[in-house]
């Protein structure tokens, strides 16, 4: 989950720093107001910044991003690094695929300590929601179908998973498990967001690999497409940002 699309990298990173000025708003309702050039502002908000206008964003975006999972899963053709985990980790186990995304992201959690991240309200909303939602999907799509529907199925799994991205990022409640373990170790080691989101990924994608998880063509086409997919929704879906032009 960061999945991640994990374009919600920033958002905790950036929203301690916040103090410094480097992100404060530019007007008494406290929402940023970025130039033309500008990215559009993924700082933390808190719950009581319009709660029932960034709540049901929070909430639509996890379970749509946990519905993709489940339907890239179904269509067979591989799926993202953290899924390959999730895949390998329930072979071995009694546990349901939504159950294995649950207990993986809480014990990432457990590696914010030493990073001294900080869980937002999004944090644990990112657990509990994808794991139900992705084994809900994975309920609804039949498995053993033919290959063109399997690869309809990844397309718009993929495509899917990008705007569910941008849309529980945009409601700036925070980052799930995985991009926080991203920034907190970014933060720690001085090296780049990239650097460290490789890094990682292809750890995970090794482990998973070797406890019989589904590594394929769908889980290069995600790699590529998941960033420009989430660049493209994401100023649309930003709280607080002027819609593009």
């Amino acid at each position: 989950m960061r999945h991640t699309a994990d374009s919600d990298s920033s958002s905790d990173s950036s929203s301690d720093s916040s103090s410094d000025g480097s992100s404060d708003s530019s007007s008494d309702s406290g929402i940023d107001r970025p130039g033309p050039r500008t990215p559009p502002p993924l700082t933390y908000l808190p719950l009581s910044e319009r709660p029932l206008r960034r709540l049901p964003q929070l909430l639509i975006g996890l379970a749509l991003y946990g519905l993709s999972i489940g339907v890239m899963v179904r269509a067979g053709l591989g799926v993202s690094p953290w899924s390959v985990l999730n895949q390998g980790v329930e072979r071995h186990t009694p546990l349901s695929f939504g159950t294995v995304s649950a207990v993986v992201g809480a014990l990432v959690l457990l590696l914010w300590i030493p990073l001294r991240q900080r869980p937002r309200f999004g944090t644990g909303a990112n657990v509990i929601v994808v794991a139900y939602a992705s084994d809900l999907g994975l309920w609804l799509v039949p498995a053993d179908l033919g290959l063109g529907t399997r690869i309809g199925l990844l397309v718009v799994g993929i495509l899917a998973n990008g705007l569910s991205v941008a849309v529980y990022v945009g409601a700036r409640f925070g980052p799930g498990p995985r991009d926080g373990l991203m920034t907190g170790l970014a933060a720690l080691t001085g090296r780049s967001i990239r650097f460290v989101r490789t890094l990682i990924e292809v750890a995970v994608l090794a482990v998973g690999w070797l406890l019989g998880g589904s590594v394929g063509v769908g889980t290069v086409l995600y790699a590529l497409a998941m960033g420009p997919v989430t660049q493209y929704f994401l100023p649309r879906w930003v709280y607080g940002a002027p819609l593009p032009g």
